[in-house]
Order: C-alpha cells, then structure tokens, then sequence
C-alpha cells in the first residue's frame, strides 16, 4: 500500500484494476472481508471501508450469508468512469495547453501518433 493515500480507496482501487484486467470477472466471488485485511494486514474495519465504496457504486453486491460478488456490468462502468476521468485528468488540461500555444487538434493528434509509435 502508498503512503499518503487512504488505504480504503487503495482497496478499492485494486480491486477495480483486478476487474477491468479480467482477474475478477462478473459473477465471480471476492475474497472476504478477513481476507482482505489479513493478506494486506489492515483493520478489517479498514477493508470494509473500500468493499462498501465499489457496492455504494453498484461494482459489487452482497449475497446475505455468502460473500461479496462482482456485479454484472462492473467492468463496462469501471471503464467508463476511469475514460471519463482520464479526459478531466489529462485531455482536457492537454488541448488547453495545446490552444494556448497554437496547437491545433490535428498537430496534437500528429503528435500522440508519432510519440505512440515505437
């Protein structure tokens, strides 16, 4: 885990990676909330924290009795969310820089093209 970031949203983050990159697939059953805190050795209070973020956002859903399933359609939103986030983090402020300095669309498109290319 990172210092300086809440380790509930770091939780939380892993397990959205692990769904966007296929290791958990919709349906599939995630490690409990023990088993959250002891593999990272956090407070279980801690781990239930970030498993209550992704269900508060429909990512996961909890079967009484049994576990913490991945939701249908949890990989498709993740992705969303995460382009979405990307464009504010990072493209937005990029073609404002771009205009600034008199970039046009199609020279900064040239330009991820050819920095893209190995």
């Amino acid at each position: 885990m990172e210092e300086g970031r809440p380790i509930f949203r770091q939780l939380a983050e892993q397990i959205e990676n692990q769904i966007i990159d296929g290791s958990l697939v919709e349906g599939q059953q995630v490690p409990s909330i023990n088993e959250f805190a002891a593999f990272h050795r956090i407070n279980p209070a801690t781990a239930l924290k970030g498993i209550t973020l992704l269900v508060d956002s429909g990512v996961l859903f909890k079967r009484r009795g049994i576990g913490m399933f991945v939701a249908e359609g949890a990989r498709d939103s993740l992705i969303a969310a995460r382009r979405q986030t990307f464009r504010d983090d990072f493209i937005r402020p990029l073609h404002a820089e771009a205009r600034a300095l008199g970039i046009t669309a199609d020279e900064l498109a040239d330009m991820i093209r050819k920095d893209a290319t190995p």
